[in-house]
């Protein structure tokens, strides 16, 4: 171990010692590993210089290889859930692709991987979760499997029994499945849809249910969340127009879900958007187009910063929370190299992304 120069810093090395910010938050972990993102970070806080210890020269035979520890091709590190979250994309692929061409759902190979994925859930935070890789032409793949995590964690945040967690699960990834059966054509167009082709894709909602209806495995919550997830709470929804009263809680899960991850991945034809702005799009759709009561409680849930947290701003520049409003928690207060910018009164800024 010794100290390097941030400027001097290698990508793979690994913190010797906790980093701290001056207000004495640990800005960076002893045994972190370095990416491109730890020198914005180090940058950002003007720290000069870290104790390091060099994976690469250090690692002795028998440890983790240097592509283990950092990942491949600039990829960060594969922990358990990415692990686990890129299997279960694979599955899903496999999925659709068996419908495609005719086969049967393997319902027993999605739970058991779903079942593997949830497992890890205590290490998924759904403001800064990232797939290690995305393509655009698996935005589907990734949007279900986000929304079948995201969905579970509500399903308990809102007081769902918990014989319904798993089924919630589920239901989030498999509301999409109605979209094996639209024109690929559609699906894959990289600009935005015509009137007549958004009317095609709003059908992947009754082709969801029909393809699951007769699935003994699931439970008829699944199936309306396939059906209702584009229903709204005031009846200007899609594809039956029903109102809230008619609405299975499934389908008031799945929804919030589905709209958070559909606006925060990447699309061919849209970059993907803060996830801050978004959770303040979902609150003003919480005003009759979405259950309120479950888009409070998801956004408190999200929004639980800790003091020391570190974020971008929409400028660009690097802070740490210092404090939250309860009535603003998407605007936190945010300490910018000793200067506090108060989120709630700065509207023109908004955060960016979680950091750290």
């Amino acid at each position: 171990m010794g100290t390097v120069a941030v400027a001097q810093l290698k990508l793979g090395d690994k913190i010797g010692e906790d980093v701290l910010t001056p207000l004495g938050s640990v800005l960076l972990q002893k045994g972190k590993v370095i990416t491109s993102k730890e020198i914005d970070i180090l940058q950002a806080f003007l720290v000069t210089s870290v104790a390091v210890v060099n994976s690469f020269s250090e690692s002795k035979s028998g440890e983790e290889k240097p592509e283990e520890i950092v990942g491949t091709k600039g990829q960060p590190p594969a922990t358990p859930l990415h692990r686990e979250y890129e299997k279960m994309i694979d599955v899903l692929r496999h999925v659709f692709n068996s419908y495609v061409t005719g086969q049967g759902m393997p319902i027993m190979d999605i739970r058991i991987q779903l079942e593997r994925l949830l497992q890890h859930i205590a290490d998924y935070k759904i403001l800064t979760f990232a797939p290690r890789t995305f393509q655009e032409r698996d935005y589907l793949l990734h949007n279900s499997v986000t929304s079948a995590m995201t969905s579970y964690l509500i399903a308990q945040w809102v007081g769902q029994p918990q014989k319904d967690w798993m089924q919630v699960a589920l239901a989030g990834l498999l509301k999409d499945i109605g979209n094996v059966r639209i024109d690929r054509g559609i699906l894959s167009k990289p600009n935005a849809l015509t009137p007549d082709e958004q009317e095609e894709m709003k059908r992947h909602t009754v082709l969801g249910y029909q393809l699951l209806k007769n699935v003994a495995a699931l439970n008829e919550g699944v199936k309306l969340a396939a059906l209702q997830h584009h229903e709204k709470i005031d009846g200007t929804g899609y594809p039956l127009g029903i109102d809230a009263s008619k609405m299975h809680p499934y389908a008031k899960i799945v929804s919030i879900a589905d709209i958070f991850h559909a606006m925060t991945l990447n699309k061919s034809y849209r970059k993907a958007a803060s996830p801050y702005l978004v959770l303040e799009q979902i609150q003003s759709d919480a005003f009759g187009k979405l259950d309120a009561s479950y888009v409070r409680t998801f956004v408190e849930r999200v929004t639980q910063f800790h003091n020391g947290t570190v974020v971008r701003l929409s400028d660009d520049r690097i802070g740490e929370i210092v404090f939250s409003e309860r009535t603003h928690p998407t605007r936190p207060w945010v300490s910018i190299n000793g200067v506090i910018e108060n989120l709630t009164v700065a509207r023109h800024l908004h955060i960016k992304e979680v950091v750290k």
